[in-house]
């Protein structure tokens, strides 16, 4: 069996990394793993197992025919059985795949506005969903709009997953003292909605005025990260939150802290929240998405409602005071992420669906 993992960039993010992530997972498993990066290379890279076959097209534009005849010979040649389109990758995958008659299209759908997918724009998506083979959705509600939406019914729920193997070495200069120091995973896209993080952190600085904010994720440069900024200066934060962009060595940072948080509005199953598992901590998260299905409140951390940050600044004040009972929390939550969230417990599950399409 030879899958190619197809994604738009290599930035990090969370639909990026669950390419990566299956591409290495899949690598021992199938005669040949691949990854195809369409528009932009980015720090994902250097996570890639030697054992992966990479490929860049340096796409243009949606309409780049150098490109698609390059990634149609590369298919035929390699003899790809099925392209593992993630996100919105999957309109090049359709197009190869009429010309490449055997080679089956697998659509994973990693859509981070969730909470709003009635609003989401679905022609064209509807249009090549009748050349996907399968659908793959990262929480139930977007397999449900799927079936609803889509021109196939071929749709499963595949829960994100984390790579158990990851040990990098803390190459970030992190601020803050340690055992004070928490974090939030997350690239600067307003449904992270940062600007609840910074409103609840800032009622407990008086409280803990040691603890300090650590921001980790890609910054767009754009109008909501310059909302956020500015609130920071206008809260006088700027000595006690610290964002450092895109980071390589993302494990090791969170070693590195105490306890993690997520703030958004609307989430699928953020990667973000197992690797927080993994690494332990003690977490604080919005209950949206599919985050219940991976915290149990009050067992294996907290859950607060979304755009409340007086819920928020309580929730991370709990943690801040009971350290006992959070240090637990965050052992529970690592026993969750080990025992459903790991990769051995994912890719049987995404082996067994392509063996299924592959025999039609």
């Amino acid at each position: 069996m030879r899958v190619l993992q197809l994604i738009d960039t290599l930035d990090a993010g969370g639909a990026e990394r669950m390419a990566v992530n299956m591409a290495n997972a899949l690598s021992d498993k199938i005669e040949v793993s691949y990854l195809c990066t369409t528009r932009f290379e980015g720090l994902l890279k250097e996570d890639l197992y030697n054992n992966v076959k990479y490929l860049f097209l340096q796409k243009k534009g949606t309409i780049d025919f150098k490109s698609f005849f390059r990634f149609y010979k590369y298919i035929t040649k390699e003899k790809i059985d099925i392209i593992h389109a993630h996100s919105s990758s999957f309109f090049l995958a359709v197009v190869v795949s009429l010309f490449c008659r055997k080679t089956k299209v697998v659509w994973h759908d990693h859509y981070g506005n969730s909470e709003y997918v009635s609003k989401r724009p679905k022609l064209v998506l509807q249009l090549c969903s009748y050349f996907f083979s399968h659908s793959f959705a990262v929480n139930s509600a977007l397999a449900s709009w799927a079936k609803e939406n889509l021109n196939h019914k071929s749709v499963s729920y595949l829960p994100n997953f984390v790579n158990l193997s990851n040990s990098a070495k803390l190459k970030t200069d992190l601020k803050g003292i340690n055992g004070r120091r928490i974090v939030c995973l997350a690239n600067l896209r307003p449904q992270k909605d940062h600007i609840n993080l910074l409103e609840a952190f800032n009622k407990i600085t008086s409280d803990f005025p040691e603890f300090t904010l650590h921001c980790v994720g890609q910054d767009f440069d754009d109008a909501y990260s310059k909302n956020v900024y500015e609130l920071v200066t206008s809260l006088k934060l700027n000595l006690k939150v610290f964002f450092y962009g895109s980071c390589s060595d993302v494990s090791a940072i969170l070693s590195a802290c105490d306890i993690g948080v997520l703030s958004s509005k609307s989430e699928g199953l953020p990667l973000a929240l197992l690797e927080y598992g993994y690494a332990k901590l003690p977490v604080v998260v919005t209950n949206i998405g599919d985050c219940n299905k991976v915290v149990e409140d009050n067992f294996s951390g907290l859950l607060v409602p979304s755009e409340q940050p007086n819920a928020l600044s309580n929730a991370i004040s709990e943690h801040i005071r009971n350290k006992k009972a959070a240090i637990e929390m965050g052992l529970n939550l690592n026993k969750v992420i080990t025992n459903k969230f790991s990769h051995s417990s994912v890719i049987n599950l995404i082996l067994e669906r392509y063996r299924t399409i592959l025999t039609f």
